[in-house]
């Protein structure tokens, strides 16, 4: 159910409110660009529910320039405040804050900043210089302004959820960082502001993304089952020769699947799957430009081996058109099926 909300345009506004609404609840943050879509809505929604109805929930507009490089959509990125304010309402904020740039930057672009690290010369850190400074700086700006409680973040910018929550612990800053999964569309397209700059033809194109990682998923989930049969089965090496003699080629190649499967390992073949949708897609009209395909462990975003075990994040990113979208998938290595 909708309720009122307040349009917070400035530092002073927003303190005044924060004061107003220091007690009984707790507060919490949702930061965003603008452009609000489902993804965002999903985002607030569980906010508001994770806080309860005591609480009180703050939602961030602000198109950040630190984080746009030469040459990318900083001019043309959507703005569309009173359907922001709209969405934030029916998904249950309490306040938007919405500043200008001189609001947060006061002066001009600030001279000290946070350095990502290392962690943020990777993938989008490789492909986009200086974004992830950027994003850290306003975030911690943002932090401070808003003193929440908890901070939700989509999973959708896996990256950049890491690297949130290692400066919040590295930093100590006293808030809970929390991540909510990846809203899809029904074609299973992840929900970003950008995707209303595809034409039909480029979405069509742009949804070989998610069904690369779903092969991806898929893969790891055969291979796990595999191994569960290999662990069960009694002597399959045995079994597989004994089918072999008997002329029963698919069972006995079925047998010696199971037999080959080792446990944990698995990586590349999970990453050829992927890679393989992407490849199909490379070749499409229009066509799919790859930036990066990556199998990387969540604790530092560096490439896992074959034979990794425990989580992991499938991150693509790619060109189709003029829009460059992301994309990922959380896997575990050496699950159960």
């Amino acid at each position: 159910m909708s309720h009122d909300i307040e349009l917070v345009p400035t530092r002073e506004d927003l303190e005044r409110l924060l004061r107003r609404h220091a007690s009984p609840g707790r507060t919490a943050v949702v930061m965003t660009m603008g452009a609000l879509h489902e993804g965002h809505a999903t985002l607030v929604r569980t906010a508001r529910e994770h806080m309860g109805p005591d609480g009180f929930v703050v939602v961030t507009v602000f198109v950040n320039p630190l984080q746009f490089g030469a040459g990318e959509d900083l001019d043309r990125y959507p703005r569309t405040l009173d359907a922001d304010l709209k969405i934030a309402r029916e998904a249950g904020a309490d306040a938007v804050f919405a500043p200008s740039a001189d609001e947060v930057y006061p002066g001009g672009e600030p001279q000290v900043r946070i350095a990502a690290g290392p962690m943020g010369e990777l993938l989008e850190g490789a492909s986009r210089p200086g974004h992830f400074d950027g994003v850290l700086t306003v975030v911690a700006k943002l932090l401070h302004l808003t003193r929440p409680d908890v901070a939700f973040f989509g999973q959708k910018d896996a990256q950049q959820l890491a690297l949130i929550r290692r400066m919040a612990r590295d930093l100590n800053f006293p808030v809970e960082i929390v991540g909510v999964p990846t809203v899809r569309e029904p074609d299973g397209l992840a929900l970003s502001s950008r995707n209303r700059y595809l034409s039909p033809d480029e979405r069509r194109t742009a949804l070989a993304l998610s069904r690369a990682l779903f092969a991806a998923h898929d893969r790891l989930a055969a291979q796990q089952a595999l191994r569960a049969r290999a662990e069960s089965a009694p002597a399959p090496t045995a079994r597989a020769a004994a089918l072999s003699a008997l002329g029963e080629a698919r069972a006995a190649a079925d047998a010696h699947a199971v037999a080959a499967a080792q446990p944990g390992g698995g990586a590349d073949a999970v990453r050829a799957a992927a890679r393989a949708v992407l490849d199909e897609a490379a070749k499409a009209t229009p066509p799919l430009d790859l930036d990066y395909l990556a199998l990387v462990d969540p604790a530092d975003f560096g490439e896992v081996a074959d034979g990794h075990t425990g989580e992991a994040i499938m991150a693509v990113a790619a060109r189709v058109g003029t829009t460059r979208l992301i994309d990922n998938i959380p896997l575990t290595f050496g699950a159960s099926a």
